[in-house]
């Protein structure tokens, strides 16, 4: 149901109405009961400590190809304010333990039209249903690709039907996708990465999209990417793209769902009885494009589902590259850290059960030529998600072998380490799992991505 606007003839700078718009109407956005509830106006920010001037909630956008629409833009009221960013980190901690459907509603009313949910058509649905519950107006937008999957336009269609909405398509630029396609082929992200084809048909779009709009809404959570997206707030300024006003610093990123955990979405889609991805029941976590989604295996993270063949340190597709930061190893080799000194990444495997070995240590079980013993070695980057999400398996496994005659390793391969490990010992990406028979044989390299325990013990003592 769309919702009214009030109108009186002081609230028209510069003209009069005509007898077509004596009773105005802003665009429709959700089907919802009617809606009299007053909006704070939204407040574009500038980044780091600059301030900026706040537009009005229904100023017209900078540009024709936003997805903001141009209805109910001559009733704008002459609102100046002053916004610094430490608002923002204020609001993120006092709604840090704030339920995703209140950190929604405070959303969308303080941007009211000005703010948007990014939908992706997985279990980010839940956010329009949390939306939805507030029974304020919300829109939403996706990114249409032009290479997802049948089931994710099929489950489009569903949540338009069950929420009574138009999701607000953003469609990727034809000219550059045939410049592409022409030039590289359709599949040339297998061989250079992802991130060429991203930027053509995901953030350019996303751009322009948030070019209309003062805040958006992600379904970003902490537990999706232990390397680059632990750290993530139910709010703030976001750090790449820019809003409406311009400039960055000019948009508000809202992540409601950011706290909870996988388990805790997928109890509320089933007790709200929400439509979801079919792909999801056939094994498929974090969906996209098709070419670059498969399912996840037994002991895989979530997001290795996206871009396997890649090197897992940032896997982020440019919607949300801010998440990805500069990190260094410090000094005693616990794990990444940020410029401050705060370690985000501490090392993996840490039980008595594990040997670690150092560059010469597994120098001289290459070399070895009669080895009284079995050895099981993992190559590993402490901030890779991947490895994160096996060290359960890993660990375990290190318990059943004690006593058996196979000594469990690990090998941190990344850094000033990484060149040996791709020349010498097969390292493709992270985690790779080698074993070193007796005696002298050269070391067999794990060929599964099935990393939990019973199948690593299988592959074990396939070889004993």
């Amino acid at each position: 149901m769309a919702f009214s606007v009030a109108s009186s003839p002081a609230a028209v700078h510069g003209s009069s109405l005509s007898s077509s718009f004596e009773q105005p109407r802003a665009a429709q956005f959700g089907a919802f009961q009617q809606f009299d509830r007053p909006h704070l106006p939204p407040a574009a920010v500038g980044f780091s400590r600059r301030r900026c001037t706040v537009k009005a909630l229904n100023a017209e956008p900078k540009r024709n190809d936003s997805i903001i629409p141009s209805a109910a833009t001559l009733f704008a009221p002459e609102v100046v304010e002053k916004v610094e960013v430490e608002d923002y980190e204020k609001l993120a901690e006092e709604l840090q333990n704030a339920s995703p459907l209140e950190i929604m509603d405070k959303a969308l009313e303080m941007f009211g039209n000005d703010i948007a949910i990014a939908f992706s058509g997985a279990e980010d649905v839940a956010l329009i249903e949390y939306a939805h519950l507030t029974g304020r107006p919300f829109r939403v937008f996706s990114l249409d690709t032009g290479r997802l999957n049948p089931e994710t336009y099929k489950c489009f269609d569903e949540v338009e039907k069950r929420y009574g909405i138009r999701i607000e398509y953003m469609f990727p630029d034809a000219a550059e996708v045939q410049a592409l396609v022409r030039s590289k082929g359709l599949f040339s992200f297998y061989e250079d990465g992802h991130q060429e084809c991203c930027r053509v048909r995901k953030v350019r779009p996303l751009r322009r999209a948030l070019k209309g709009l003062r805040a958006w809404i992600t379904g970003q959570r902490k537990d999706q990417s232990p390397g680059t997206r632990s750290e993530i707030p139910v709010v703030q300024v976001d750090p790449v793209f820019e809003g409406l006003d311009g400039g960055i610093g000019s948009l508000v990123k809202w992540n409601p769902v950011a706290n909870m955990k996988s388990n805790d979405i997928w109890n509320f889609l089933r007790a709200m009885d929400v439509p979801v991805n079919s792909l999801h029941a056939q094994g498929y976590v974090s969906i996209g494009c098709e070419p670059c989604t498969r399912p996840v295996l037994p002991g895989q993270h979530e997001r290795e589902g996206r871009w396997w063949w890649e090197d897992a340190k940032a896997k982020e597709c440019g919607l949300h590259k801010g998440n990805i930061k500069e990190e260094n190893l410090n000094g005693n080799g616990n794990g990444a850290v940020h410029a401050n000194g705060s370690t985000i990444a501490p090392d993996l495997f840490t039980t008595q059960n594990v040997i670690t070995l150092s560059r010469p240590g597994i120098e001289n079980l290459l070399k070895l030529k009669d080895r009284k013993e079995s050895w099981l070695v993992v190559l590993y980057a402490p901030w890779c998600q991947f490895c994160q999400a096996m060290e359960g398996s890993y660990v375990e496994l290190a318990e059943k072998l004690a006593g058996s005659g196979v000594k469990v390793a690990k090998f941190k391969a990344d850094e000033e380490e990484k060149a040996f490990a791709q020349q010498v010992l097969q390292l493709g990406s992270f985690p790779t799992i080698l074993f070193f028979p007796k005696h002298s044989s050269p070391p067999i390299k794990y060929p599964s991505e099935k990393r939990d325990v019973d199948s690593l013990m299988a592959f074990v003592n396939a070889l004993q």
